[in-house]
């Protein structure tokens, strides 16, 4: 479920208030420095006033006055500084704080948005879509092998310590991965463990049901409106440091979808950004049922596992219902 634009304007709203803060007590800390030293704002009266007389004077042909107000202003400042530290305040005190120095709590560095502003939209994201919670069920710490036997556990034993290492070298190294195997076997368990793993890392993981991702692409394609939308999704989908793609297979599959998905899949790659996939359907199916295109990205791009076994869910269900 992406973030609405009302959505987005109160994470904007939050911005907007951290710099209306910073300026306010800013100009309080101004304030109080003039009333303790009033040498102060002097100096700082000078610097107004030697700015506008080295003006003039470029205006007016002279080309040493940009040299003499770059000297004349260091002056002033480390004039400024002393004034400060002599009355007992740190040189930076009238500096503006932030509570992010990258961005200066715009929210964006170079028209690009800050990771700041990424993990808020993440975080609502989570906060609506409930991840937070199943998180905190679903993670290393809850993982178990008691379903699992023989080639199972076997197998799910490999799948466990290859997640561990995606996670363990994440930052260094660009690896997708892809979970087949029947309903119920571990898959979207694994994909928590991850998810939960990088995001308290600081790592941004977007996650979206196969059937979410599409709607969501879909949208932002078909609506005009959207382009002067202040929040564009599929952008975010393009970029999140990982995209978990759940259940691959059981959404609805036309020449349109297949393109849909094609283009998302590509265009992580190309911007080296990782992606998890996990589905029901076997990699024969998984041919059958997308394009060659599809299943010719994923063969040579993701590192497949496949998990086998009896339905855990129903396993735990029997074992509650004997209670």
């Amino acid at each position: 479920m992406p973030l609405t634009n009302s959505q987005y304007a109160s994470i904007f709203r939050k911005f907007e208030e951290r710099q209306n803060r910073s300026r306010q007590r800013q100009l309080n800390r101004i304030t109080e420095i003039y009333e303790k030293i009033p040498d102060y704002e002097e100096v700082d009266h000078s610097i107004s006033s030697v700015s506008v007389a080295q003006a003039k004077k470029l205006l007016d042909g002279d080309s040493s006055a940009l040299n003499e107000l770059h000297s004349r202003l260091q002056q002033l400042s480390e004039q400024k500084r002393t004034l400060l530290k002599k009355a007992g305040y740190p040189e930076d005190y009238l500096e503006p704080e932030y509570v992010c120095p990258l961005c200066k709590d715009t929210g964006y560095v170079d028209n690009e948005k800050c990771s700041c502003l990424k993990r808020e939209i993440v975080s609502l994201l989570y906060e609506q879509s409930n991840i937070e919670e199943i998180l905190k069920k679903e993670n290393f710490s809850t993982l178990s092998y008691e379903y699992y036997t023989g080639e199972d556990l076997e197998r799910f034993r490999a799948t466990v310590s290859a997640c561990r290492e995606f996670v363990q070298n994440f930052s260094d190294t660009y690896r997708n991965l892809l979970f087949c195997g029947t309903p119920g076997v571990g898959k979207t368990f694994l994909s928590n463990c991850i998810a939960k793993e990088l995001i308290e890392r600081g790592f941004l993981v977007l996650y979206f049901s196969a059937n979410a991702l599409i709607d969501t692409l879909s949208q932002n394609s078909f609506s005009v409106k959207s382009r002067e939308d202040l929040y564009s999704p599929e952008q975010d989908i393009y970029n999140c440091d990982l995209l978990i793609i759940d259940d691959l297979g059981t959404e609805f599959t036309n020449a349109y979808v297949i393109s849909r998905l094609f283009s998302c899949l590509s265009e992580r790659h190309l911007r080296r950004k990782a992606t998890l996939i996990s589905t029901n359907l076997s990699l024969e199916e998984v041919r059958n049922h997308y394009s060659e295109r599809i299943f010719s990205r994923i063969s040579s791009n993701y590192d497949i596992y496949k998990l086998t076994g009896s339905d855990i869910r129903l396993s735990q269900k029997k074992a509650r219902n004997r209670k």
